[in-house]
């Protein structure tokens, strides 16, 4: 059964790898992307709680306190699939798209010190919009002008953290990350009775780096029974956005004939402190339950490309969610759905994005599992998440979601000295 299971997660990753589209959605089209979430699958299937979570042999990544409780050597890859339906009040469409998620390593340094090391997806673009102005001229409908929209790309974020746990249940944690990536944005006009069309397009590159400090307590309340206390901060950064905008003349075939102009692009993203705070109460691999709540002020954009965009702006953000885990039994024998951990959670949240005078907001609810393999504590990870974004008033779209993420954790123990008899 486990080799069966490692031969699907291969194949799995090969096709998320080489066929990878990382965004289907409108939404992407603004700032520098859709954010993708950066939690571990265990944290998603809890609700995307994971401030004041720890573990002797899994990955969490929203706090770095959380780094200093590893036990084992951890390796950790992720990929998903994420289908959505689009309705903009009159029609709805269908697109599906899939992507590498993560990859990392967690390493256990003295028995109360750990290193994590990685590369997670940041942001990504990926939309195709159309904009279309029709008159009736001698009883017959004239297309008069159309605006094609389009965007792929997006951005990574590669980090290393360290924990340090103190004999006092604290742990503190630190993890500097360095962000970068590249974003083509363009736009194609055409006007009826003209033989050519204009394309307005950017291409930038971004990088920028990101720190974060985390802080973890832990107290036992009964004699199996603990509370935990989590907070984690993202320091206030910038993003550098340099790169080059086209004004080109195309033909009716998408030839290019001519270029107007090039000039370079230059803009700045600002980002503010995010907060984190969380707590919940469990029995250490038995069962957990938690919630979570993280703020975030306004993202400031300065730069041509973003100021002219006047239809949208950014406002404070913040989510809250609700979430946790169960483990009938972690060194059962006889059966084998015992040893398996059941996750389920829920999530809010305001996505600090204001289009047309509409707030853009985010739910949905999560569950997931963890299959274990072997005779050590290797798990397959499987995440469930529904989900609504948007809505369709005010021109605007609607997104139901269906998330499906798939993560591997393997466990070692390195360093253990060899005894001879």
């Amino acid at each position: 059964m486990i080799k069966k299971i490692l031969v699907l997660l291969t194949l799995f990753f090969s096709v998320v790898t080489y066929a990878q589209k990382l965004n289907s959605s409108p939404y992407s089209f603004f700032g520098i992307g859709d954010p993708f979430s950066l939690k571990s699958v265990e944290e998603i299937g809890m609700g995307k709680i994971g401030g004041a979570l720890d573990s002797k042999y899994q990955l969490s990544f929203t706090n770095p306190a959380s780094y200093a409780s590893l036990e084992l050597t951890t390796y950790v890859f992720a990929g998903g699939n994420k289908a959505t339906r689009y309705d903009d009040g009159e029609d709805d469409q269908i697109s599906s798209h899939a992507s590498l998620n993560y990859l990392a390593m967690g390493i256990p340094i003295r028995g109360n010190q750990a290193l994590a090391f990685g590369l997670q997806l940041n942001t990504a673009v990926g939309y195709s919009l159309v904009d279309q102005d029709f008159e009736t001229i001698d009883e017959e409908e004239i297309l008069l002008e159309s605006n094609y929209y389009r965007g792929t790309g997006g951005t990574n974020r590669v980090f290393l953290g360290y924990g340090y746990q103190f004999p006092f249940n604290l742990n503190l944690g630190f993890e500097a990350a360095y962000i970068f990536g590249g974003i083509d944005n363009s736009i194609l006009n055409s006007r009826y009775n003209l033989e050519l069309a204009t394309k307005y397009q950017v291409d930038s590159y971004i990088k920028g780096f990101e720190f974060k400090g985390g802080a973890l307590f832990k107290q036992k309340i009964k004699e199996n029974i603990e509370i935990k206390l989590g907070t984690a901060f993202t320091f206030a950064k910038e993003l550098k956005d340099e790169g080059d905008e086209y004004l080109i003349s195309v033909s009716n075939l998408g030839v290019t004939r001519d270029s107007l102009y090039n000039n370079p692009h230059k803009a700045t993203i600002s980002y503010p402190l995010k907060s984190v705070v969380s707590a919940g109460v469990g029995e250490e691999n038995k069962w957990f339950i938690g919630a979570e709540y993280s703020f975030m002020d306004a993202i400031d954009f300065e730069g041509k490309f973003y100021e002219n965009q006047k239809a949208y702006e950014y406002d404070k953000s913040s989510m809250i969610s609700f979430g946790g885990f169960y483990l009938p039994k972690q060194n059962s024998i006889s059966n084998y759905w015992e040893r398996v951990t059941y996750r389920a959670g829920f999530s809010y949240k305001r996505l600090g994005l204001v289009i047309n005078d509409t707030e853009i907001n985010d739910y949905g609810i999560s569950f997931g599992v963890s299959l274990p393999m072997g005779v050590r504590l290797s798990n397959v990870n499987l995440g469930f998440e529904l989900g609504k974004r948007g809505e369709t008033t005010g021109n605007l779209i609607e997104e139901k979601y269906l998330n499906f993420r798939l993560s591997l954790s393997l466990n070692d123990r390195w360093f253990n000295k060899r005894v001879l008899d």
